[in-house]
């Protein structure tokens, strides 16, 4: 391991030189600092960003918890926070709760043991109105950015999310208007708020058009591919009227659509299907999937820029990203009856 001493040797300047034109500083003439850089460049030089965060009281790292890395919804987003995180010169430390509280909690309190200088997250939400872990963030002051909207366990912390309900009631007002009105809606997770929102953006286009939701026509899901086949399989044994679907996101329409597709429903001939979120299967599904394509990226880069305001002393907005329709082939005109 190459040692400042070692620098200030081959150079023939002290340690204290080294140091100091290693970090810029002016008091080391522009000459000096050049070979200085040269010779730490030609020796491997690699600083120790462990002393340097006990000096400068600041580690430049950040923490990003997310569900799983194995869910294509969140790709796109870690991969803004992290580019535009190592623009700012930090890098990212990535934790999965798999939506455990429990793992959630160990996740996060292994990160604060890094001591980063924030924290980037998509709660494991649960129905209680308290959470410990997020009470002890709040009386610790971390700087915290949700990644997604809030709810009471995880409230008053700043949060950039999607437009989640008025982009919902796009999906459903589009498929009012090809006709459909025995419409389907796959539910997400009881617990999360954005679920909620999206369903909620379903009742309110139904009203629109005088409609009210007709709760044999709500299935619970969930939101992976698997809880989109058992609801499909559900509705099949409830022998459900249903000419569109309305699925929570696009894994549970997938889920659904290629249960439906095994059992030789023609899509959208005999049945429409929709989907939330645009992953990147969903364009290049059997039959391509309309869906709402959010923002990821945007969201990513809005997160980081929260967080930076957090680390400056400044409060910043909630962020609210206006998400839009995707029309694709998986939904049509209702069949002829």
């Amino acid at each position: 391991m190459v040692r400042l001493k070692d620098i200030a040797q081959r150079v023939g300047v002290s340690i204290m030189t080294v140091s100091k034109a290693l970090r810029d500083e002016p008091d080391v003439s522009a000459g000096t600092r050049a070979r200085i850089k040269l010779v730490a460049e030609q020796m491997g030089y690699v600083p120790d960003s462990t002393a340097q965060g006990l000096r400068t009281r600041t580690t430049k790292l950040f923490g990003l918890v997310i569900p799983t890395t194995t869910n294509p919804i969140f790709a796109r987003t870690v991969f803004a926070i992290e580019d535009r995180a190592h623009e700012l010169g930090f890098d990212v430390l990535l934790a999965q709760t798999l939506n455990q509280p429990e793992r959630e909690e160990v996740c996060i309190r292994r990160l604060l043991s890094r001591r980063v200088n924030g924290l980037f997250i998509s709660p494991v939400y649960r129905m209680e109105p308290e959470a410990r872990i997020y009470q002890e963030l709040r009386a610790r002051q971390t700087p915290v950015v949700l990644l997604g909207p809030p709810s009471p366990f995880c409230s008053g912390f700043v949060s950039v999310q999607i437009e989640e309900l008025m982009a919902s009631q796009l999906v459903t007002q589009h498929l009012l208007a090809l006709g459909h009105r025995k419409i389907t809606f796959l539910t997400g997770p009881a617990a999360a708020p954005w679920a909620r929102e999206r369903f909620e953006g379903y009742r309110r286009a139904l009203r629109e058009t005088g409609m009210e939701v007709d709760d044999r026509r709500v299935f619970q899901a969930g939101s992976t591919i698997e809880d989109g086949v058992k609801a499909a399989l559900q509705m099949a044994n409830e022998k459900s009227d249903a000419t569109a679907i309305q699925a929570v996101n696009d894994l549970v329409a997938i889920g659904c659509a290629t249960t439906l597709l095994n059992q030789h429903i023609r899509i959208p001939q005999d049945l429409s299907i929709a989907g939330f979120g645009n992953v990147l299967t969903a364009e290049h599904f059997r039959v391509p999937l309309t869906t709402v394509r959010q923002p990821k990226l945007r969201l990513g880069t809005a997160a980081v820029e929260a967080m930076m305001q957090l680390l400056a002393g400044q409060r910043p907005d909630p962020k609210r990203l206006p998400a839009e329709l995707m029309v694709r082939a998986s939904t049509g005109p209702p069949p002829a009856p």
